[in-house]
């Protein structure tokens, strides 16, 4: 397993500079953003895309900080009802596909996107209960837009061989396990889960039974390293479906944290240990969005969790059971 790290957090640095402080704290691969919410300060796609003496360049910045790129990020709505935000982001994703397909790049971390609740409506709409019967109704068209788009796209993903690696996000269609194996159902298994465990631990979600449940599929193509706490004397009186602003901490059910300040340590080597079982060997990419710390305080500490927690070899023969 290698530890890595989104790159989203340092992209007010040039990415020489980024891959050169990330090998120093003992990162071994980088997630690089190219579109959508993530931006693209590390990977701007037309810069690479289709460009065999830019892709060489980058190719030699990374082995020269012994970098590996474990997967491109570009989180958007390609199901947004405004035709325009929609278009643009699928052709982030679709460009985003065709250069992870150059650069030798295994998967391409996004979300779902979002419909509205009906053709005429304009605003994405998460629904979260089936009544009134208007909602199933609403949710029922949505899984009608998504398994269009996602069956075209998962075709496009296949024809480049890259894993379309789905981050399970509230106010997204795909927001839990089974919802990611409904989508995984109807195209085909190149789509699966970016896992991210700080998206189910407020939902009230088992991580290492999601693990378990996603990887008898094989449908964890990677994953992010990121924390959650949920704080009881808030949730107990508002619930966990919290609008309060990500910034007012104090009064929020729940935020997200560095790895090891939501959970401890020894869960974190339950969820690598579980990884492997299902027979994921690849990424722990660390996303940073603890508004408690910073950026570079962050990381280091989720490497120094992570450093200890992940399996560096693979496993030797069972000696002891022959």
């Amino acid at each position: 397993m290698q530890v890595g790290v989104l790159t989203v957090p340092l992209g007010d640095q040039s990415l020489a500079d980024a891959l050169s402080y990330l090998d120093s704290i003992g990162v071994d691969a980088v997630e690089l953003g190219c579109g959508g919410f993530p931006g693209d300060d590390h990977l701007p796609r037309e810069q690479y895309l289709d460009d065999e003496d830019a892709q060489a360049e980058l190719q030699d910045l990374l082995d020269e900080h012994r970098m590996t790129v474990s997967a491109l990020a570009t989180h958007n709505n390609p199901l947004h009802p405004e035709e325009e935000r929609a278009s643009e982001a699928d052709t982030e994703l679709r460009e985003a596909i065709r250069l992870a397909d150059q650069l030798d790049v295994d998967a391409v971390t996004c979300f779902s996107g979002l419909p509205a609740g009906g053709p005429n409506d304009e605003v994405p709409n998460w629904i979260t209960a089936p009544w009134p019967s208007e909602h199933a109704d609403a949710h029922e068209y949505q899984w009608e837009v998504a398994t269009d788009y996602w069956g075209d796209l998962a075709d496009h993903a296949a024809h480049h061989d890259v894993d379309v690696a789905i981050e399970m996000h509230p106010n997204m269609l795909v927001y839990e396990p089974r919802g990611m194996l409904k989508l995984r159902e109807a195209t085909n298994d190149h789509v699966g889960a970016n896992f991210d465990p700080s998206h189910l631990y407020w939902q009230g979600i088992d991580v290492t039974e999601a693990i378990r449940l996603l990887g008898e599929e094989d449908a964890i193509h990677h994953f992010h390293a990121k924390d959650t706490k949920v704080y009881d004397s808030e949730a107990r009186e508002k619930g966990v479906l919290d609008t309060t602003a990500y910034t007012d901490e104090p009064n929020r059910s729940w935020l997200f944290r560095s790895i090891g300040y939501g959970h401890d340590e020894s869960h974190w080597k339950d969820v690598v240990s579980t990884l492997r079982m299902v027979g994921y060997d690849g990424t722990l990419s660390i996303e940073h969005e603890d508004s408690l710390t910073s950026a570079r305080e962050g990381l280091e500490k989720a490497v120094d969790v992570l450093d200890r927690a992940v399996f560096e070899t693979q496993p030797g023969d069972a000696y002891w059971a022959e």
